[in-house]
């Protein structure tokens, strides 16, 4: 059997000797199956969800485990969930925390995740960041990069919010972030930097200065000429959307290029000004990674709340494929909706027209619940699994994966 995991009101987790493990794909509770999980990844971590019950199945019915609460796990990096926790919200139950909420039970007396592994995860490990040098290595680049207001900024993500794409600027190695934007023309559900004051706290602030070109190329050429496989992004979870800085970005690629042919500069956006995007890949763009939840317009409209349109973002991805920028795609995937019946279908259609290289997939971090409440309704859900065996099978050329990569 594969048993229940609850916890106390303490949160110190059990199991539930002779309760069968229920998951959730979308508004579906489903009895955890052993070919639907695979073992704790090293570096997830347990959590319980406050004001929502453990749940256990009997029969072909998911019954409450009253006085339990339900447990959930948030997975490591590489790792692509493919069922929600299955539990009974309780009235007043508080929103939940952004973290990607995963299924979890007892099996074989181990703990086991609905979850595939996507992506060797060995240069995102968590025992790789937030080593004891890192002050020591922040206020080195202090001294090399003195008075520029971005290494002040990334020092804080690193210190305080733990930003593995700005520490990696610091550890000197492979890709490095660098925000640029305070503004947004989309109001994710989801987003990170800044949510409304009745809504759960972001989990890190938003840059709220515009840098220069010269602080931008400075970080750039500093990345760029010393790490190893170095990337410098622009798009980061404590920004808006770069694009809207495209003369910052456009002129600092100018100037980062003009010291250095070395490395590879990337944009993570969601890819609806085009005319940003056109500026920028035409000062010299390598790669592009779009956010993207659906290619149902109604959906994704839901859930992006955008200035723009899902055709702008497609303007945009032709432009880049025409000027030989390599795409991805950063999928946001929740259990029940990428792999609705509709959605499969829309999304092989936008894939076959946009040509994009490669899809990396990430587990959206929300409130299941609250989640739901804003997607429209939608078809059969038939799993995540099968969702991305269908896009193998049509679409061999893309790669599935999970990080941005030397191109």
């Amino acid at each position: 059997m594969i048993t229940t995991l609850y916890a106390d009101k303490n949160g110190e987790i059990f199991d539930a000797p002779g309760c069968h493990a229920v998951g959730r794909q979308g508004q579906d509770y489903l009895p955890l199956r052993p070919q639907d999980m695979i073992p704790l990844p090293e570096g997830a971590e347990l959590m319980f969800l406050p004001g929502r019950n453990a749940l256990q199945m009997k029969g072909d019915t998911p019954q409450m485990l009253k006085g339990r609460l339900a447990v959930a796990v948030m997975l490591p990096v590489g790792y692509t969930r493919t069922l929600l926790p299955a539990y009974e919200r309780q009235r007043n139950a508080p929103l939940l925390p952004l973290y990607g909420y995963t299924a979890a039970a007892l099996y074989n007396d181990e703990i086991y995740v609905a979850a595939i592994k996507t992506a060797d995860n060995a240069k995102w490990h968590p025992y790789r960041y937030n080593t004891p040098d890192l002050k020591k290595r922040v206020a080195r680049v202090k001294r090399d990069l003195p008075d520029n207001r971005l290494v002040e900024h990334l020092a804080n993500c690193s210190l305080t919010w733990h930003c593995c794409t700005a520490q990696n600027l610091f550890y000197r190695r492979w890709e490095a972030g660098i925000p640029v934007s305070p503004a947004c023309n989309a109001n994710c559900l989801g987003c990170i930097s800044l949510q409304p004051a009745e809504c759960c706290p972001a989990p890190q602030s938003r840059i709220n200065f515009a840098p220069t070109a010269a602080e931008v190329a400075a970080i750039g050429v500093y990345h760029l000429t010393q790490a190893p496989e170095p990337i410098i992004s622009f798009g980061q979870g404590c920004e808006g959307e770069p694009s809207l800085a495209a003369e910052t970005i456009a002129a600092s690629i100018k100037k980062i290029r003009d010291t250095t042919a070395r490395g590879q500069i990337n944009i993570n956006t969601n890819a609806g000004f085009t005319q940003g995007i056109k500026t920028i890949v035409d000062a010299g763009l390598n790669s592009m990674r779009v956010s993207i939840i659906s290619a149902v317009p109604a959906t994704y409209q839901a859930y992006y709340q955008a200035k723009y349109s899902l055709g702008d973002v497609k303007q945009s991805i032709a432009y880049a494929k025409q000027h030989g920028v390599y795409v991805s795609l950063n999928m946001l995937l929740f259990p029940g909706l990428n792999d609705r019946t509709e959605e499969q279908a829309a999304w092989l259609e936008f894939l076959s027209e946009t040509g994009v290289d490669m899809i990396q997939l990430r587990n959206l971090n929300f409130d299941p619940d609250a989640f739901w409440a804003a997607m429209p309704p939608g078809g059969q859900s038939g799993g995540v699994t099968k969702f991305l065996k269908a896009i193998t099978a049509k679409l061999p050329a893309i790669k599935l994966g999970s990080f941005t990569e030397k191109v």
